[in-house]
């Protein structure tokens, strides 16, 4: 009887040791990074030191697989659909979590298909006119819109992007009647304002900083709530008399829903180690972003709310 007592309790605890082990090991193997977007846009350079951080903490190599395409769509839908088991691990964005969902048919769902991980980084759109521009500040191209909104069409980098939401925000807030004219992409959208063949860009930080520093365009606004720490010369356009207005752009880690909780904790818990690293938080300064502080429960709220706000202004808009 003693013996067979001996063997119940050893095999009480290999069943009691056996799922503490098995959390122990995650990760086993490496872990796959997928980006939306090219190699070298503003999305790898924030993935990059992130991942490397938390491959450095969590002692597994960190994969990157690149899936561009609709607007950053496809390598969403492509998460959505792998196992939720800690090794598929997605930096996002606003576009395509809170805003193309509204214009077009997706194949995943915002609110539901992904766990946050934590967010990254955020920053307003800038406003930019070409240096030789009559346009000295944002209320001068308020007034010149106004007297003659045929000349006055505005820029950005494409249909249903912040840029563009950004831009048809404003133009409710200035009572402006004024023409988008959407590009393929925020290079392309630098070039045609530069030709002077559009007066005017809503255009992401990062893509107009160069010109802004180099002085071939002239900065009017920054969308945010507060100054970019990039310039902070220039002005929000909150601050230009139009009180509350706040449009931005984030960038954030998710992953499939339904993983693991202990799989979860850690990966949350390895992300926010890692965007309090003061190397991290210097890239994504110079990519144009400001870093982001938030718990994984703000972070879903703060996608709730941008889902929830995106889709009022697209719906007033009548963007298709």
């Amino acid at each position: 009887m003693i013996f067979k007592k001996g063997l119940a309790g050893v095999a009480a605890g290999l069943i009691l040791t056996v799922p503490m082990a098995a959390m122990a090991q995650y990760p086993e193997r490496p872990i796959k990074m997928v980006v939306g977007y090219t190699p070298g846009g503003a999305a790898d350079k924030l993935a990059r030191p992130l991942s490397e951080r938390v491959s450095q903490s969590m002692g597994q190599q960190f994969v990157f697989d690149y899936k561009p395409g609709a607007g950053a769509t496809i390598a969403l839908d492509y998460v959505s659909k792998q196992d939720p088991d800690g090794y598929t691990v997605h930096l996002t964005d606003s576009g395509p979590m809170t805003i193309v969902p509204h214009i077009r048919q997706v194949g995943y769902e915002s609110l539901k298909s992904f766990v946050p991980l934590g967010m990254v980084g955020e920053g307003g759109v800038v406003v930019v006119v070409r240096e030789d521009s009559p346009a000295r500040t944002l209320q001068e191209f308020v007034e010149l819109a106004k007297k003659d909104p045929a000349k006055w069409s505005y820029g950005t980098s494409g249909v249903g992007g912040v840029a563009h939401l950004a831009g048809e925000q404003f133009k409710t807030a200035a009572s402006l009647d004024i023409n988008h004219i959407p590009y393929k992409g925020g290079n392309p959208a630098m070039t045609e304002l530069l030709g002077g063949h559009v007066p005017i860009l809503f255009s992401s930080l990062g893509a107009a900083a160069p010109h802004i520093k180099a002085g071939t365009v002239r900065a009017l606004a920054n969308s945010a709530a507060s100054r970019s720490s990039m310039f902070p010369d220039v002005p929000t356009i909150a601050e230009q008399g139009y009180p509350g207005f706040d449009a931005q752009i984030w960038f954030g880690m998710v992953a499939p829903a339904g993983l693991p909780a202990d799989v979860e904790k850690r990966l949350v818990s390895e992300f926010a180690k890692a965007m309090k690293d003061p190397e991290v938080q210097k890239i994504v300064r110079q990519e144009g972003y400001e870093p982001m502080d938030m718990s994984q429960q703000q972070a879903a709220d703060r996608i709730n709310a941008d889902y929830a706000a995106w889709g009022e202004t697209i719906k007033q808009a009548n963007i298709k």
